[in-house]
């Protein structure tokens, strides 16, 4: 398997309209100094100040607004903020990476306009930095199939409880929620072998980083309650749910416990089995024959609705994954090796394609031959060491490009075509 960098990118809703150059400045300046103050004040959250190096980027013009300098000087002081312009060869994401001799969050302009917004963001970003310093680990497991119809139901009605719970006006009322949430979780777990797992090693990445930003946005009880309504109710929008799910389920299974035990988190690692350790903390035993316990429960959270909304989607989502097997698989197109790549992409949309591989709609790789940026689709290999994406309809000597790709190469790499077969390769001269 090729060595990689992975970058998540999501999407944010609009930022404040761009003013004169001070103005904007003086305003990411502001920013800084809110999450700033925020983590001091959380900082009992991880026992940690997650306050450190921040990048924030504008994707278009790559110009970077920097709250330190960078040690290898790259970035240049202008009033409180620093600021450059990132390498191409850097992709442009929420994230952390190590740059110009510095560990750093980024952050993607827009940036939220709403400040509870904007702390969640920032903080999310910041967990993923000190991940190492409080001894988390990195993962980003596959969890195919939760594309899978009978996966997706469970998954729904998982948080349809949650969302009850949240609103539950009594202990009594939350914990009835909460053990329902945990049978349709429990129960999904058993329908597909090594789900408990998988979904667990995301969730300890994604959800834990989620949940660190939910609780320091500043946000009062109706607040949360309103951020977590809408998110959830944006989330099931989602093409897939395979790499998003994450973002949802532990931050309210965690927002939920802090409200008896505000330091739940500190008490979990890298190890830690959040399902076992939800049950164990919500005081929750383990149902016997779960099929026919969710028989009695499930129609409370809207079944039938979700059920029949479902079987429409699978009808739909066969039909698009006979055509990405048709044009990665099945028709001529162009295979790119990968050996030591930097990858970002939009976790709602990517598309598990059986034992083939994933569909990313978007994604932008960069690698030892260069930049590939995609919007119309590539196919990442199981192993994550090829993508597969449709054939050149250009072919320069620096610039390769096809239908929704451009393939910017660096010197001594060619795209041809095979001496057997239809199919196009990227190789050394």
């Amino acid at each position: 398997m090729p060595k990689y960098l992975l970058i998540v990118v999501f999407p944010l809703i609009p930022f404040i309209a761009h003013g004169q150059q001070k103005h904007f400045d003086d305003t990411i300046a502001v920013y800084f100094n809110e999450i700033k103050t925020t983590t001091a004040k959380n900082k009992n959250l991880w026992g940690y100040d997650l306050y450190a190096p921040l990048l924030v980027v504008q994707p278009d013009t790559r110009e970077v607004y920097a709250n330190f300098p960078d040690t290898a000087g790259v970035l240049k002081s202008r009033g409180t903020i620093f600021t450059g312009i990132l390498p191409s060869a850097i992709n442009v994401a929420n994230t952390s990476i190590h740059w110009s001799g510095e560990e750093w969050a980024m952050v993607m302009l827009p940036l939220p306009d709403n400040e509870g917004d904007r702390l969640n963001l920032f903080a999310h970003e910041l967990f993923h930095r000190a991940q190492p310093h409080l001894g988390f680990k990195r993962y980003s497991p596959e969890n195919s199939h939760l594309d899978h119809k009978e996966a997706r139901i469970h998954l729904r009605l998982e948080l349809e409880a949650l969302k009850a719970a949240l609103l539950a006006s009594s202990p009594e009322e939350m914990k009835t929620h909460l053990t329902n949430a945990l049978t349709f979780r429990v129960y999904r777990h058993k329908l597909y072998p090594r789900a408990d797992t998988t979904e667990n090693l995301l969730e300890l990445n994604e959800g834990i980083a989620e949940y660190t930003g939910a609780m320091m946005s500043g946000r009062n009880k109706q607040q949360m309650q309103t951020h977590f309504l809408k998110s959830a109710d944006g989330f099931l929008k989602n093409p897939t749910y395979v790499r998003s799910f994450a973002y949802q389920t532990i931050p309210l299974y965690g927002y939920l416990l802090s409200k008896t035990n505000y330091e739940w988190n500190k008490h979990i690692t890298s190890m830690s089995n959040l399902t076992e350790y939800f049950l164990r903390e919500f005081n929750i035993h383990r149902r016997g024959d779960l099929k026919n316990v969710i028989a009695q429960i499930a129609d409370q959270y809207g079944r039938q609705a979700i059920i029949k909304e479902e079987n429409a989607r699978e009808v739909s989502i066969k039909k698009l994954k006979a055509e990405y097997r048709d044009r990665f698989i099945e028709q001529p197109h162009l295979e790119i090796s990968l050996q030591n790549m930097s990858i970002s992409f939009d976790p709602r949309n990517i598309m598990p394609l059986e034992d083939k591989g994933t569909v990313y709609p978007n994604i932008r790789v960069t690698d030892n031959w260069g930049i590939l940026t995609v919007t119309n689709g590539a196919l990442m290999s199981p192993s994550w060491n090829k993508l597969a994406i449709s054939i050149p309809t250009r072919i320069d000597s620096e610039v390769v490009s096809g239908d929704g790709w451009r393939l910017e190469l660096k010197h001594g790499f060619v795209v041809r075509k095979e001496s057997l077969g239809n199919n196009y390769i990227l190789t050394n001269q």
